[in-house]
Order: C-alpha cells, then sequence, then structure tokens
C-alpha cells in the first residue's frame, strides 16, 4: 500500500485532519446509526488488531463492538498479560501482528511521539485509541458528533472545556477539530492544570457556564500524590459541575463528559443522567463513529 494510501486510511490526530475528511467520517456514521442491522458483512474476512498497552475499558470495548458490527475478525492485544511487560517493544509488538497479516490496527498508547514513528513503518492503517496526552481522535469524532446531533451545526457554537487541560488528549483533539468548524473554544483549570502550548481564552467556572456546551474532564485522582489536587473535595467546590452551578446553565446547553467519571468529585452524582446531560448518549455514539473509522482503515 502505498503511504499516501496509507494516509487516508489511518487515524493518527485531527489536528492534521482536514474539516472535510472529519465531516466525511461524522456523515458516514450517521448512516451506520440509521442502519437497522445490527451486524453487517461489509469488513468480513477482514482483521482488525485492538493493541492496548495502555488500561481502557470503554474505548477497547467500543472499537470492539464497532468491528464486530461490521462483520470484522477481532483480536484483542493488552499489554498487562503481553510479552511487552519482559521488554519486547511496542513497535516489535504491532510489527508482529502485521507479519501475521492484520489488515489494520487500533492502538492506544502512553509515550508520546511513538505512535507517529511506528505509522511510518507499518504497512497496515492505524488508528489511534489515545496516545499520551497527545491526541484522543475518535474520542473528539464522537464528542462532535454528539453536538452536531443536538444543535445541527457545530459553527459558531461555544464549548468549555473545564478540568485538567494540560494532561488532557480528549481537550486537545476537541480544540483542533472544533476549531476547523468555528466553534468558539474555551478552556477553565486550575493554573497548575492549564496547558500551556495551547493558544486558548481561559475562563472562570461561572464563565464556563454560559456556553452552549460544558465539557467536564475526568480529574486523575492518582495525581493528588504530586500535590496538583489538594483534595478531590476543594477540587469540586472550585471546578466541579455541582447540581448548584448546573441550574444556573442555559435551557438548551448540554453537559458532556469522556468518561470514565468521578462521581462527586468533577461532576455530582444526580447530574449524570440529568435531562442536558449528553454522557451516555456520548457513549452510545462512540460505535458508529468508531465503526466509520475502521471502515475507512479496512476498506
Amino acid at each position: 500500500m502505498t503511504m499516501t494510501k496509507l494516509k487516508q486510511r489511518s487515524l493518527l490526530g485531527l489536528k492534521e485532519l482536514s474539516k472535510e475528511e472529519i465531516e466525511s467520517i461524522l456523515d458516514r456514521a450517521a448512516y451506520w446509526e440509521q442502519h437497522p442491522n445490527k451486524v453487517h458483512t461489509a469488513m468480513q474476512g477482514k482483521f482488525a488488531a485492538n493493541m492496548f498497552f495502555e488500561n481502557s475499558t470503554r474505548t477497547r470495548f467500543s472499537f470492539e463492538v464497532a468491528e464486530k458490527r461490521l462483520g470484522a475478525e477481532v483480536l484483542n492485544f493488552s499489554a498487562a498479560v503481553s510479552s511487552v511487560q519482559k521488554g519486547e517493544s511496542i513497535y516489535d509488538t504491532v510489527r508482529t501482528l502485521e507479519s501475521m497479516g492484520i489488515d489494520a490496527g487500533v492502538i492506544r498508547l502512553k509515550p508520546i511521539g511513538v505512535l507517529a514513528e511506528i505509522a511510518t513503518k507499518i504497512k497496515v492503517p492505524l488508528i489511534n485509541a489515545g496516545d499520551g496526552n497527545n491526541e484522543h481522535p475518535t474520542q473528539a469524532l464522537l464528542d462532535m458528533y454528539t453536538m452536531r446531533k443536538q444543535f445541527g451545526n457545530l459553527n459558531g457554537l461555544s464549548v468549555s472545556v473545564v478540568g485538567d487541560v494540560q494532561h488532557s488528549r480528549v481537550a486537545r483533539s476537541n480544540l483542533w477539530a472544533l476549531q476547523k468548524f468555528g466553534a468558539k473554544v474555551r478552556f477553565c483549570a486550575p493554573a497548575n492544570m492549564q496547558a500551556s502550548d495551547l493558544d486558548v481564552p481561559y475562563v472562570s467556572i461561572d464563565e464556563a457556564l454560559k456556553s452552549d456546551v460544558v465539557m467536564m474532564l475526568r480529574v486523575q485522582l492518582e495525581r493528588h500524590e504530586t500535590g496538583m489536587l489538594n483534595s478531590a473535595e476543594s477540587y469540586r467546590e472550585q471546578y466541579g459541575l455541582t447540581a448548584e452551578r448546573a441550574a444556573k446553565l442555559a435551557e438548551h446547553a448540554i453537559i458532556m463528559h469522556p468518561a470514565p467519571i468521578n462521581r462527586n468529585v468533577e461532576i455530582d452524582d444526580e447530574l449524570v443522567e440529568h435531562p442536558q446531560s449528553r454522557i451516555f448518549p456520548q457513549m452510545e455514539n462512540g460505535v458508529p463513529i468508531r465503526m466509520a473509522v475502521v471502515e475507512r482503515a479496512l476498506s
């Protein structure tokens, strides 16, 4: 396969992807969502490998459901039970699966930059399922799909992303993609969780609540030890979406969250399934989005 063809079928990030290309994925997802059959034969006889070098339950299952609905054969690989623990490099593992004849690989890993490098050496399309705090393209695509379903158009939409922006690949992918569609993105984060590499205005939590979309990011409680967070309670008090704050949202506004959710930290328990919340619909939308992305890779 030529490098150009490979590039067109891989999905390494949204920063480099054109608005038209993103739109075609969203449109194709809408096609799959409307499709009455649960399982198709579109990708019968094709092999997709899910290679997760970093833990993930929802993303992996979402990809697996998408692949199986397309009729593909699925191989699941998780680093926790693999030879990567014994020192085999990530590249060697991907190369091994490529040698066995997979048609596409879905990959999640911690180190930044490794995926882009592997992609230049591997001859099958790769889909980024999250790399370090760089990008998480399918999450941003399903977020945009959710917003588009709600508002019909992304142009002029105000989106506030609240939380640990510095470590968030979700914030980055959403920012880069939404800007291409003319959405107004703003961040809200404690000083020690802001990303200096991104040129985005930071607003207060009260200002963030005035947006059409309020996207809460998961707070990684494991960062407590490093002193980034004094306590879950104080984070909730200053930056959490509490019931009291949610009452200030405009009637048309929606609440989003990439999940997993720390209930009663970044968002109050009672708001997770609030009428304005789209948290579970987001997960639902992840399947048609990933069907569109996997189909693009395997076609």
